[in-house]
């Protein structure tokens, strides 16, 4: 289990009103929900490689994705949606 990769994010919104909502359970259950809008696409793109980054009007989203880990993940789909 020593090789699991975590991969951070981070959403940055440049108003509240973006914010629809943030929900944080108090229960059984260690669920945490962020829900807003980036607004209108503006680009998508990698930084640096590693870095995922999708602007919109109202905020940006980074994930440390790599071009490589999504094109597994979508092959890996393709090819369990082929399987009977």
């Amino acid at each position: 289990m020593g090789n699991i990769k975590e991969h951070v994010f981070s959403i940055e919104l440049k108003a509240r009103r973006y914010l629809k909502n943030v929900s944080l359970t108090n229960g059984s259950f260690d669920l945490v929900l962020v829900e807003g809008t980036l607004g209108e696409l503006v680009q998508a793109s990698f930084k640096e490689g590693i870095i995922l980054e999708v602007i919109g009007k109202n905020g940006t989203l980074r994930i440390d994705l790599t071009e490589d880990e999504i094109s597994k993940t979508v092959e890996q789909t393709i090819i369990e949606a082929e399987t009977p």
